[in-house]
């Protein structure tokens, strides 16, 4: 199999460490120097992000380093699993890079199965501002005869 990421991977790649280099690395350390002065008894009820977030994730946008994840090429980038792999890489050398790009857990993951299997109101009411970067996700289970955050061990019943 040949795993050599396709040009247009490459032009993204290349953009996204300018971009980690220019606009993240400088700033990461304060970033969560701040997050921790603003949240320091760590609970996270009344968490708060940094304000620079939001002007990290906006200039993100404006120069296409957006939804990078998603295949889809009017909401995200349109690249292939193996395409968006390095970025994946790239982004993952940093704390906040992958929120930066709107690439963060449990987001992601959320959003591809809202973008694939969501009905149509699911999809306006939480699919829409999660692709805008307006509001965050959670990923939570419980499993009564299975010990482990693997989701794959969950077991289902649906009653009515």
């Amino acid at each position: 199999m040949d795993f050599q990421s396709s040009p247009r991977s490459q032009d993204y790649l290349q953009r996204l460490r300018r971009f980690m280099r220019e606009h993240i690395e400088p700033v990461e350390a304060d970033y969560l120097r701040d997050a921790r002065a603003l949240n320091p008894d760590a609970d996270w009820t009344r968490w708060q992000v940094p304000p620079q977030m939001e002007d990290l994730k906006a200039r993100a946008r404006t120069e296409g380093l957006w939804n990078l994840f998603l295949p889809d090429a009017e909401l995200g980038a349109g690249l292939s699993t193996l395409d968006y792999a390095p970025l994946a890489e790239a982004m993952g050398r940093s704390l906040i890079a992958p929120e930066v790009f709107n690439c963060s857990a449990p987001d992601t993951g959320n959003m591809e199965v809202l973008y694939h299997f969501g009905n149509d109101e699911q999809k306006q009411r939480w699919l829409a501002p999660l692709l805008a970067g307006e509001i965050r996700s959670v990923f939570c289970m419980t499993e009564p005869d299975v010990a482990s955050s693997d989701a794959t061990n969950m077991q289902a019943t649906i009653r009515e």
